[in-house]
């Protein structure tokens, strides 16, 4: 049903003669075709009526009423029918095309509204209708230059909208816009050099072609008016911006032009010519390598130009020489005397630097030159005049710390030379450090702070002096104690930025600052600034005071980096007055959550670095403190007080107190830390007995599986409890505690940390009586027993170990108890045969049976026993016998290995048990003895005896590597591929081995291992890829030497190989099964690796290019591990993979549309699917972070998307999180 009555009364008020009726006509009606599009439907003739209202508004007299016209209009056309369309669009070009200016805009406006919001489905009528008569307006000479401005807009939004449609029109819309750069007007040639390089990527590459040809080479020659020098030079940025690799292959030819251009005597040229080479740098890096030094020296050039100071070039030489600097104060006010408010040099200079930061910032590899060459001409102009300036400059300089700390190395003296290996390559990694960039950077840092220091200390803005505190926590971040020969300088600089009052634009800088004076106390030895001391604390007094939380947050945290310094402080009135303030806010429950946590820790860090000045305060902090909504800050502060101090009883006793009913209240978020305070506190030993009892039953409570971190932790006080007070917690124990932890024994969901705290508890309790472990073991069987086919018999065995170590007199009984379930012949259940083999093998551990041999002998004959559960722990127990008396037991075990087929694998079981668990002395001793037999049958063998077989090999080539390693070696190349693999399996876990005692013996297997890499066998090259990926994980020194070699087989194998899939037919349906998967996952997730471990080994524009060609694979765990890389290229090298956003969008958006549900989905699909969209939100949360203005449009109106979409939450806590 329409609405016909208000639409009615709306086309009335758009005929009244108020201005206002017909504004709020307007307005009315956008709002009601916004909450119900179909309020035409069905009612053609009101539709029309209605249209041809909002078509006369256009043409109103008012610019508020045309203006709303327009906005209207863009609701409409989102609702009108074709025809009705087509005649929106007919009148509109017939007004841009008339001779009233005003009316020319309106269409404009109107035409690109349309534009923007036409259906998909009529936008190419509507291109083909627009398209050909804005061209043709453009051909014509007449055509003002407005006009000409509003066309190339409107042709971009076409172009945006339907590319394929507008590559068709004619004549071809490149051509027409190459003849408008020579256009007088300036702002015209401008927007048509941005409309080429937006339809560039659409069109047919013989456009870009005729393009260089016509209207950029020809631009080079020395003749060339300037003003067509410039159109060209910035013509080859834009394009670059947008389609660097159609541009790559002329970069060559044109970087020459753009050398000479720069020479010549004008400014905007200059200017477009850095802002080009910005542009190449970043965008086509393989293109621009030859010329790079070149591209260097110009920017080093250029960022000094300044042809209107004539000490320039005196000041210059000072400073890089490094010199005293005496008459700095009369060259800056020769600056201020030669000052020119029209004065535009500074856009050269402030080009030039930002074409350094390029280079920087993606050549990571020539951080050593940077730091030669580029950083001290950077110290140099940390002083520029022009504001602008010299926040660039200063913004390069933390880009160039910044890739300083990803990819500088460490500095000489503090180089880990765990990277063994032998003595010529440690003396070679020597001479490397001795010019590190870390190294460089330090012998620069005096010249650094010296002209920084002065630039703060001088009157600037707070935005400015804000960006040089940044620019110092960076340095102090990179390279730690670095200004400890500034600290003078560098506090009393502090000293006055603080100083000034805080309003709404320098709250940042005070935030700042005493961000930086955190960093400073933390990273620098107290000796160098303990003079300035007394003149520092004043003011940050001052700050703890101010309203502003984020500043008070900031000053409590710089007295704790203060504190932590000196410790320890005895007499110190400041000390008294910050006690004071922190008290005050405590105190005051209109304290905001930062500056109440960070006044906690001040509290904290009082009572352990200044105790002589806080002891006799009365005590008033900790009321203060406990009273607080969240108990998280003062259980830290409680539990590092108590850990450090020697407190009294009484405080103990009431801490105690407090911190159970911290956990009686608090959810599972806080009572981790509170148990941890908890145990500090009992170990003190002074708690009375009362307070004992009510704190074992209440651990009580926390017995459960519902939360097995907390379980742990009550385990571990429990235990604690049973070793200090056992007199009071022993028959609370045995009565209300044992039945539980019985029955928690025997749930399998009791793993990890939680399973040793209950092995703990067990020992713990039998060694205070050692009576009760007669009752706990039958409490622990007759647990399992009642829990069934839900218990876990490796639990209670573990626990049943830990009774028996714990009280080694009951062992031989028990041993015989257990005997009798796993004798032959027995009648006993499964389970029981089960958990009697397992605790035998645990007990086997540390008691030799060999007096007992029928216990070994009788878990041999359960090898052939039918249940899998029942194999498998006789495997496990005869291996941990073995361990007990490997000399009597181990031959047997050797010799079914050698001698029965049938039991083969579970003797290798077994041997990898003796493995994983004997002492080093031990395994060294039988070594020899199960070598040999490890490798028999490898070639015929199964792929899971191989496995089991290479897990051992790999531990004992790690035990004594001088001698398997090399017989390890020999069989790389033998001629089975099952041995191959074998071998590559054992240096995996040779490799998991970090120690890097036997580096030299593994170095030269590495190339061997790189020639696999091409095996014919697809397990084989599987496997070299999963070695390569241990050694890059665990030593990663063993191949960076390899890289130039690996790292091109191993982006060979990310590409998806067509001859490997194959079609499987089941049934009616047809399987698509790829056979290259699994070596194509292992190949991405060595690249991760390698991400990791070998960052500056990584040519990372060639590594990203892999990493895009990742997401796209058809495999989800692949695209998953592409969008980790993705992630963690954000970080380590953002201005790299800035440039490349939009390549990675189609895939972006690909993932994150919603799952299309059809008859076929499962819950698993949708499940893959969220976990793949989470994955790849993770790495948009990161890559939105680092996105600059501009340089990635389509990206930017992707995130805005997901901004205003159902991800919107997610993606702003991950971009917290990251």
């Amino acid at each position: 049903m329409t609405k016909s009555y208000l639409l009615q009364a709306l086309n009335e008020k758009m005929l009244s003669p108020d201005q206002d009726f017909r504004f709020m006509a307007l307005n009315d009606l956008k709002t009601e075709i916004s909450r119900d599009p179909s309020v035409f439907v069905g009612d053609e003739p009101v539709e029309m009526k209605t249209l041809e209202h909002v078509m006369k508004l256009v043409e109103d007299s008012i610019s508020e009423v045309k203006n709303q016209a327009v906005l209207c209009l863009g609701e409409l056309t989102k609702i009108l029918r074709e025809a009705h369309q087509d005649f929106v669009i007919e009148k509109l070009i017939s007004l841009f095309n008339g001779k009233d200016d005003e009316l020319r805009d309106v269409a404009a406006l109107a035409l690109k509204t349309i534009m923007i919001n036409i259906p998909d489905a009529l936008v190419a009528k509507a291109c083909s209708k627009v398209g050909p008569r804005l061209l043709k307006q453009l051909q014509t000479a007449s055509t003002p230059p407005e006009a000409i401005l509003e066309g190339l807009t409107i042709l971009s939004t076409l172009n945006t909208r339907t590319p394929d449609e507008v590559a068709k029109l004619d004549p071809q819309p490149v051509v027409v816009f190459t003849q408008l750069l020579k256009h007088n007007r300036i702002a015209v040639r401008k927007r048509a050099i941005v409309t080429i390089a937006q339809f560039i990527p659409t069109s047919a590459p013989s456009i870009l072609n005729g393009v260089i040809k016509d209207s950029i080479s020809p631009s080079w020659g020395p003749s060339v008016p300037v003003d067509r020098k410039v159109t060209a030079v910035q013509l080859v940025g834009a394009i670059a911006r947008t389609s660097p690799t159609r541009l790559g292959p002329s970069v060559g030819e044109m970087l020459p032009g753009i050398f000479a251009a720069i020479s010549k005597d004008d400014a905007e040229l200059k200017e477009s010519c850095l802002q080009t080479m910005e542009s190449l740098v970043l965008r086509c890096p393989q293109e621009v390598t030859p010329s790079l030094n070149q591209i260097i020296n110009s920017a080093l050039e250029y960022i000094k130009y300044d042809p209107n100071y004539a000490a320039d070039d005196g000041e210059e030489d000072e400073d890089e020489e490094m010199g005293d600097g005496e008459d700095e104060d009369d060259d800056e006010d020769a600056a201020d005397e030669y000052s020119d408010d029209e004065d535009t040099s500074y856009k050269i200079r402030r080009s030039a630097t930002k074409v350094l930061a390029a280079v920087i910032g993606t050549r990571p590899e020539l951080l050593s030159k940077v730091y030669q060459t580029v950083s001290p001409v950077l110290i140099s102009r940390f002083g520029d005049r022009e504001e602008s300036v010299k926040t660039e400059v200063w913004a390069t300089y933390v880009v160039l710390l910044n890739q300083t700390s990803v990819y500088g190395g460490t500095i000489s003296g503090r180089e880990n030379d765990a990277v063994a290996g032998s003595k010529r390559k440690r003396e070679d990694e020597t001479m490397d450090m001795e010019d590190s960039p870390l190294d460089l950077l330090r012998s620069q840092v005096a010249a650094m702070c010296k002209s920084l220091l002065k630039q703060l200390q001088a009157k600037t803005s707070a935005s400015t002096s804000q960006a040089g505190f940044q620019l110092l926590i960076e340095l102090v971040t990179v390279l730690p104690g670095a200004l400890t020969q500034q600290a003078p300088g560098v506090i009393s600089t502090a000293k006055i930025a603080l100083s000034q009052s805080i309003a709404s634009t320098s709250a940042t800088l005070h935030t700042t600052a005493l961000s930086f004076l955190s960093l400073f106390f933390k990273s620098h030895p107290a000796h160098c600034f303990n003079t300035s001391v007394p003149t520092i604390t004043p003011v940050l007094l001052t700050e703890v005071t101010q309203k502003h939380p984020r500043v008070a947050a900031e000053a409590f945290k710089a007295f704790s980096a203060l504190l932590q310094a000196l410790a320890p402080v005895t007499t110190e009135d400041w000390a008294a007055q910050i006690y004071k303030e922190s008290v005050n806010r405590l105190s005051r429950n209109d304290t905001d959550a930062e500056v109440r946590a960070s006044a906690e820790t001040v509290l904290g860090d009082l009572w352990v670095c200044a105790t002589p000045v806080v002891a006799n305060k009365g005590g008033a902090e900790w009321e203060s403190l406990m009273k607080g909504s969240r108990p998280e800050g003062a259980v830290k502060v409680i539990h590092r007080v108590a850990s450090s101090v020697t407190m009294t009883q009484e405080w103990t006793v009431q801490s105690a107190e407090w911190i159970l009913n911290v956990l009686r209240k608090s959810g599972r978020g806080g009572r981790v830390e509170a148990f941890e305070c908890l145990d500090v506190l009992l170990s003190k030993g002074t708690i009375p007995d009362a307070l004992i009892v009510e704190t074992v039953n209440q651990l009580k409570q926390y017995l459960t599986i519902a939360d097995i971190t907390v379980l742990s932790q009550a385990l571990t006080s429990l235990s604690l409890l049973l070793k200090l007070y056992s007199k009071i917690t022993y028959p609370v124990v045995e009565n209300q505690i044992l039945p539980v932890v019985s029955g928690l024994a025997c749930s399998p969901l009791v793993s990890g940390t939680a399973l040793s705290s209950m092995e703990v508890f067990y020992g713990t309790l039998v060694t205070v009586d050692n009576q009760i472990a007669g009752h706990v073991i039958p409490s622990l069987t007759m647990g399992l027993e009642r829990a069934g086919k839900d218990g876990s018999a490796a639990n209670v065995s573990k626990c049943l170990a830990s009774v028996v170590r714990g009280s080694m007199g009951i062992a031989a009984g028990t041993i015989a108890e257990f005997t009798k379930h796993v004798k032959p012949g027995s009648k006993s259940k499964e389970s029981q045969i089960v958990l009697s083999l397992l605790t035998l093998g645990e007990i086997g551990r540390f008691v030799d049976m060999s007096i007992q041999a029928n216990v070994f002998d009788d878990a041999l004959h359960y090898y052939t026993a039918e249940s899998e559960a029942v194999r498998s722990a006789a495997a496990f127990s005869s291996g941990n016998i073995c361990i007990g008396n490997t000399r009597v037991f181990l031959p047997i075990i050797v010799k079914l290995v050698q001698k029965d087929a049938a039991r083969r694998l579970l003797a290798l079981h077994a041997i990898k048990e003796v493995v994983s668990n004997c002492s080093h002395g031990q395994l060294e001793a039988v070594a020899e003895v199960v070598w040999t037999p490890l490798f028999q049958n490898s070639d015929t063998a199964d792929e899971a005896t191989r496995n089991v077989a290479s897990a051992s090999l790999g531990k004992l080539a790690a035990i004594n590597p001088s001698h398997y390693l090399g017989q390890l070696r020999t069989k790389l190349q033998d001629p089975s591929p099952a041995v191959r693999a074998t071998v590559l399996s054992a240096m995996r876990y040779t490799l998991a081995d970090i120690s890097s005692e036997y580096d030299d013996q593994l170095s030269p297997l590495i190339p061997e291992i790189l020639s696999l890499m091409n095996d014919q066998d697809l397990l084989v090259q599987r496997l070299t890829l999963s070695t390569l990926n241990a050694a890059a994980r665990n030593k990663p020194h063993l191949i960076q030497e390899h890289l130039q070699k690996l790292l091109p087989l191993l982006y060979a194998e990310t590409v998806m190989k067509q001859n490997l899939v194959r079609i499987v037919e089941m049934g009616p349906w047809k399987h698509r099964v790829d056979d290259g998967l699994e070596a194509r996952k292992t190949a991405y997730e060595t690249m991760y690796t390698l991400l990791e471990t070998c960052l500056r080994k990584l040519d990372l524009n060639e590594f990203l290019s892999h990493v895009l060609v990742g997401i796209s694979d058809e495999a989800d765990e692949i695209k998953v591990l592409g969008f980790m890389m993705l992630f963690r290229l954000s970080q380590v090298a953002p201005t790299a993979v800035a440039q490349r956003l939009d390549e990675a969008l189609p895939e972006l958006e690909k993932t994150m549309k919603d799952v299309t549900v059809t008859k076929d989905t499962v819950k698993q699909d949708l499940e893959r699917a969220s976990e793949l969209q989470r994955s790849c939100l993770r790495a948009i949360a990161g890559l939105s972070k680092i996105r600059s203005g501009g340089s990635a449009p389509a990206f930017d109106a992707f995130v805005t998307k997901l901004e205003q979409g159902k991800w919107a939450g997610e993606l702003k806590e991950l971009r917290v999180g990251s």
